[in-house]
């Protein structure tokens, strides 16, 4: 399924912006467009500050909406997202999107197997709306480095894991649903999945092992959002055609379609 619904570039207003977990923020603005039209799995690319650095805009999932109401979640790792952060209700945001291909929801399945490795779980509050609304039932493995960074807000049947076992499973969240599909094996399951490189590369093989199809949402380093600069490519499994941009052909790819790569 491809995105036909064309990007638009917006000033929209600030809602709100609040911390949620440590270092990890919710931020709300107007985009009634947007709202409209975005569908699970697509994102946004943001631009931090007209004046200051950094220009160059930031992607971010669409994780909610709500009425004309749009909402991202974003973590402070650089001074961009530290810019976001600190956004007050009623100043304005440039906006561009929806951008990438959205999840699809229409394969045979009937239940789904959320996957989310820390910030992770942003594009999945939307799509687990989504699939409850057709009649999927969903299961969510969220997995963080400690209980303090959980976020975990608007998902279903959560199972936790957390790297120093503060909180849940002590241990990866892959080994948390290895877990428990050695122990479930009746259902008809999807893998939606969104993490770090590492953690996609083992659903992958573990997608494999069970037989089970694997979307993943994929990050990149992007600067257009669009497909211009070439700036995010992703090795295609396909011979005629060796790369995909993760912007524009993705963010989400199946599992099977692509060759996953740690970097150096």
């Amino acid at each position: 399924m491809s995105n036909e619904t064309k990007p638009q570039q917006q000033w929209c207003v600030v809602e709100n912006c609040t911390e949620i977990a440590e270092k990890i923020f919710r931020l709300s603005f107007k985009f009634p467009q947007l709202a409209a039209a975005v569908q699970p799995g697509q994102f946004v690319n943001i631009r931090v500050s007209e004046t200051e650095e950094p220009l160059l805009r930031r992607p971010f999932s669409v994780s909610r909406v709500e009425g004309d109401l749009i909402e991202i979640m974003l973590q402070i790792v650089g001074s961009g997202t530290r810019i976001l952060s600190e956004k007050k209700s009623g100043e304005l945001l440039d906006v561009l999107g929806p951008l990438g291909q959205p999840f699809h929801l229409q394969a045979e399945f009937d239940t789904a197997l959320i996957v989310a490795g820390g910030l992770g779980v942003a594009p999945f509050p939307l799509l687990t709306a989504a699939l409850m609304k057709i009649g999927k039932h969903v299961e969510t493995f969220a997995g963080f480095r400690s209980a303090q960074q959980e976020c975990t807000e608007h998902l279903e049947n959560i199972h936790l894991a957390t790297d120093d076992g503060s909180r849940g499973f002590h241990g990866t969240v892959v080994k948390l649903i290895e877990d428990y599909l050695e122990k479930k094996s009746t259902a008809k399951y999807k893998i939606f999945a969104c993490g770090p490189t590492k953690m996609l590369m083992a659903l992958t093989e573990l997608g494999k092992r069970k037989s089970i199809c694997c979307e993943l949402s994929l990050e990149g380093q992007m600067a257009c959002g669009v497909g211009i600069c070439q700036g995010c490519p992703v090795e295609l499994i396909d011979e005629e055609k060796k790369y995909a941009l993760v912007c524009k052909d993705g963010p989400t790819f199946l599992s099977t379609e692509i060759n996953l790569r740690e970097a150096n």
